[in-house]
């Protein structure tokens, strides 16, 4: 495999996307911009971007990172004006990281005509529910963190890729990429020829798992058990003792940090010390705290934030309003699908007013956005998927992850 590392030049800074933070007003909503606010003329009313993540239980981190950077965007969207004769409100509905909860939320987002687009989902367990909703009410989604193929292009496709939702777009790349980059590095750079999966038997999971798979027999690995465990579970010694005869030399998990971690750290109390993988569903801090060790591994969409000039203006706003750090893997990814939701109205609009029956139009507008994001080149293919499929592989060093490769995928 052959990499093409990501070049700092190469993604070109994107500092104009934020403007200077003016001082703000504390009593609004962070960012809010109080005064620079008050002088926009908004008296054409308040028009609401949705937002369908969890924001309780045990994936609360990665939602709240998606919220929060959505507000973000919202609050300076109302400071500068985008949309000129409005005000941005957000309404940010908990999911649970349950689908029928999910549906709920979307059904609830939809019966208003004020909503003009909706952020989200994290799991897509959950999209499979909340976008047939959105879709039906012909109301623009644009996810920063779904990676499942099917959402996109149907069950097949890899034979015959059928676009799914026409209001359905994403900023992050897909689990068909994320999981042969995984077995690239694992089993082409870091060595490992047997390999174990576990998977906690969600859409999610499932797909990554089977990609990863299918590129590690092709990269000269063997498969040589695959278990799956309970999304709530917590005690994996079934699993365990069902791999252990098999002796790998690592383990690849389809799922995220709240059953990997502990995973991870049961592995090797018993006697099976051996790098545990996963996809960016485990890209959290929270996998290490919960029992990820040193050395474990993970992919993510895109490249390291932190590492990326044109991120840094993102990052330096949102640490102003927000616990530092706290945008998580998906954050920027949810600024720039904020983003995509606002420009693409406001271009809709022009100097107009809103209504329902401009939907199409705004689907029309995101479906052609170009723009330079937080994460570089924010623009979608035919089937709404992103057109940027950089992605990251990260490790564990100490108490926090490192990146150790960035690139693209190739055979």
């Amino acid at each position: 495999m052959r990499n093409h590392t990501v070049k700092a030049a190469a993604l070109v800074a994107a500092g104009a996307l934020l403007l200077s933070a003016c001082s703000t007003n504390k009593e609004e909503s962070p960012g809010g911009g109080g005064d620079n606010q008050a002088s926009c003329d908004q008296s054409k009313g308040t028009l609401v971007v949705g937002v369908i993540v969890p924001l309780s239980g045990d994936l609360e981190a990665l939602g709240k990172g998606i919220s929060q950077s959505a507000q973000l965007a919202v609050d300076q969207a109302n400071t500068e004006c985008k949309v000129p004769g409005y005000k941005l409100a957000l309404d940010a509905q908990d999911d649970q990281r349950d689908p029928t909860i999910g549906a709920q939320a979307a059904t609830k987002l939809a019966s208003e005509e004020s909503i003009v687009g909706v952020v989200g989902t994290l799991n897509s367990s959950v999209a499979q529910s909340v976008a047939p909703v959105l879709a039906q009410n012909n109301i623009l989604q644009i996810s920063p963190a779904n990676t499942n193929d099917t959402l996109t292009k149907g069950e097949d496709y890899l034979n015959s890729p059928k676009r799914q939702w026409k209001t359905y777009f994403r900023t992050c790349t897909v689990d068909s990429l994320q999981g042969p980059y995984a077995a690239n590095y694992l089993v082409g750079q870091a060595g490992k020829k047997k390999i174990a999966i576990v998977t906690n038997g969600l859409t999610y999971g499932e797909g990554l798992a089977d990609t990863f798979t299918v590129q590690a027999e092709k990269k000269g690995a063997e498969i040589v058990t695959r278990q799956k465990v309970g999304e709530n579970d917590t005690d994996f010694s079934g699993v365990i003792s069902a791999i252990k005869p098999f002796n790998p030399d690592a383990v690849y998990f389809g799922g995220e940090y709240p059953q990997a971690g502990p995973l991870s750290k049961q592995l090797a109390s018993a006697g099976i010390n051996v790098p545990v993988m996963g996809g960016d569903g485990i890209f959290d801090k929270t996998f290490i705290e919960l029992g990820g060790k040193e050395g474990d591994l993970a992919t993510s969409v895109g490249a390291p934030t932190d590492e990326l000039p044109s991120a840094k203006a993102f990052i330096d706003a949102y640490n102003k309003e927000f616990e530092e750090g706290s945008f998580g893997a998906y954050g920027a990814f949810s600024y720039d699908a904020t983003n995509a939701i606002i420009a693409s109205l406001a271009e809709t609009i022009g100097d107009g007013e809103w209504s329902a029956d401009k939907r199409d139009a705004l689907l029309e507008a995101a479906q052609k956005y170009s723009a330079e994001g937080a994460t570089g080149q924010i623009s979608f293919d035919e089937n709404g998927d992103s057109t940027n499929k950089v992605l990251t592989v990260y490790q564990v060093k100490g108490t926090d992850w490192a990146s150790v490769e960035t690139g693209e995928f190739e055979e």
